[in-house]
C-alpha cells in the first residue's frame, strides 16, 4: 500500500512540510478552486503539482501527485439536465490533461446533493479530543422540524420522530443554527453559506428522481467516460455514499457490496473500479468489508482506511468516527486482504499492484484542538491514524507472515 496523504492546497493548515514529517508518500488532492463542470486546464494542474513537490524553503518534497479525489460530477450529470452533456465532455477533457500529467487514478462519488452528511463536526469524546459524529434523531430535527421537508416523518420511526420533537423544543435558536450549519456542511458550495432555501433548491431538482433512475444516470455517464479512461490508461473509482443510507429522501445507490457488484457487471473494464472507503460503508452493518475487499479486490483502485463505532442497530444508524483500530471495522483483516490482493496482482505483473491508501479522517486532538482545520481533516489526529495503520502493516508484512 502506498501510504497518501489528502492536502486541500496551499490553504490547508497542514503543510507539504508536514505532510513529510507525517511520513506520508504521495498527495491525494483537488482543484478544489474550479466549479464543477469546469474543465481542469494543464496550467492549472502543473500549478498544484509545482506546489506539492517543494518544501517551504524550496527544497523538494520528494512528493507527487498520486490520486484525485475529487474530480466532481456536477448535478446536471446526476440529474441530466441542464448543460449535463458538456460537462461530460469536459469531464473527459480534464482526465486528458490529467493523464498529460501523470496522474492515472481519479476518484469520483455520485451523491446527489450531500457529499457526506454529519450532525456534529467536532463531538466531545471522553479523552477530550473531538470527531464527527452523525446523531439520527439530530438529523430528523433537521430535516422535520427545520428543513420542513415534505413528507420527511415517514422517512424515521414513531419513535425517532417523536424524540426529535422533543430535542427540538428544547433547543435555542443557537442550537438551532449550529445544527443546519452542520448539516449541510458537505453540501456543494460548502465554502459559502447556505441557507435552508438554497437547501430546498437543490432537493426540488431530485423530486422525480428515484435510485433506479439515478443509477441509469450513472451508468449513462461512465459510458461516455470510461473508453477515454481506457484509452489513457486510467482508473476511475466511486467512492461510496456517506453515510450509506437514504437521507433527505434522496436515493443512495453506492451503499453495499451489491451496488459495486452490479457497477462492475454494468460497465465491465479495468478503469471503472472502485474507492473503498472503511468508514463510509462500516456505517452498515451489513457490510462486510473483509469480504468486500476479497471479492472486488480486483477493482479497488484506491483505499481510505478509518473507522467508525455505531451507536445503534438497523439501518439508519447513529454513529461517531473512532480511532482507526478501534470501531466496528476490523481493520487489521482488512489490511490483511488488502496485501493478498497486492501479493496477487505482483504475480500477475500488474503495474497497480501497490493500491494507493490514506488514512480517513482523524479526531481533532492536542495541538488539533487549537486549530481551525477542514472537518476530519485535523494534523495530529491523521498522523496518529497513519502511524497506526503503517505499524499494522509492517507487522503484517514481516518476515514468516506469507504476505509479501
Amino acid at each position: 500500500m502506498k501510504q497518501t496523504w489528502r492536502w486541500f492546497g496551499p490553504r490547508d493548515t497542514a503543510t507539504i512540510d508536514n505532510v513529510v514529517q507525517a511520513g506520508a508518500e504521495g498527495i491525494v488532492t483537488a482543484l478544489h478552486h474550479l466549479p464543477n463542470g469546469a474543465v481542469w486546464t494543464r496550467k492549472e494542474i502543473v500549478q498544484r503539482q509545482a506546489e506539492i513537490s517543494l518544501l517551504r524553503d524550496g527544497s523538494p518534497s520528494g512528493l507527487r501527485w498520486d490520486v484525485v479525489e475529487s474530480l466532481p460530477v456536477s448535478e446536471e450529470i446526476k440529474t441530466q439536465t441542464g448543460a449535463w452533456r458538456s460537462h461530460v465532455e469536459n469531464y473527459c477533457a480534464s482526465l486528458e490533461n490529467l493523464w498529460a500529467a501523470g496522474i492515472e487514478t481519479i476518484c469520483y462519488n455520485f451523491m446527489p446533493i450531500l457529499d457526506w452528511t454529519r450532525t456534529d463536526l467536532r463531538w466531545r469524546l471522553p479523552h477530550g479530543g473531538r470527531c464527527m459524529r452523525f446523531d439520527l434523531v439530530d438529523f430528523a430535527v433537521f430535516d422535520v422540524f427545520l428543513l420542513n421537508r415534505a413528507g420527511a416523518s415517514a422517512s424515521y420511526p414513531e419513535a425517532i420522530v417523536e424524540e426529535a420533537a422533543r430535542r427540538e423544543a428544547g433547543m435555542d435558536d443557537a442550537s438551532r443554527e449550529r445544527l443546519v450549519q452542520n448539516a449541510t456542511c458537505g453540501l456543494p458550495g460548502a465554502n459559502q453559506t447556505l441557507t435552508i432555501n438554497d437547501v430546498r433548491e437543490l432537493l426540488g431538482r431530485y423530486q422525480q428522481i428515484g435510485p433506479d433512475l439515478l443509477r441509469r444516470h450513472l451508468y449513462d455517464f461512465l459510458e461516455l467516460v470510461i473508453p477515454t479512461a481506457e484509452r489513457l490508461g486510467l482508473r476511475l473509482c466511486c467512492h461510496p455514499d456517506d453515510p450509506p443510507f437514504s437521507l433527505l429522501g434522496l436515493p443512495r445507490i453506492m451503499s453495499t457490496e451489491e451496488d459495486y457488484a452490479d457497477l462492475m457487471r454494468q460497465i465491465d473494464s479495468p478503469a471503472n473500479g472502485m474507492t473503498l472507503c472503511s468508514g463510509s460503508l462500516g456505517a452498515r452493518p451489513d457490510n462486510d468489508l473483509t469480504g468486500m475487499m476479497r471479492r472486488l479486490g480486483d477493482r479497488v483502485h484506491f483505499l481510505h482506511l478509518r473507522n467508525v463505532h455505531r451507536e445503534s442497530g438497523g439501518i439508519p444508524a447513529s454513529f461517531h468516527e473512532s480511532a482507526h483500530l478501534d470501531g466496528d471495522v476490523d481493520m487489521v483483516s482488512l489490511m490483511a486482504e488488502v496485501l493478498r490482493e497486492e501479493a496477487r496482482r505482483r504475480a500477475l505483473g500488474r503495474a497497480d499492484h501497490s493500491i494507493p491508501m490514506r488514512p480517513d479522517h482523524g479526531h481533532d486532538i492536542c495541538d488539533d484542538l487549537n486549530r481551525s482545520a477542514q472537518p476530519g481533516y485535523a494534523i495530529i489526529g491523521r498522523l496518529r491514524g497513519l502511524a497506526e495503520l503503517r505499524g499494522v502493516h509492517r507487522a503484517l508484512t514481516h518476515p514468516g507472515t506469507g504476505l509479501t
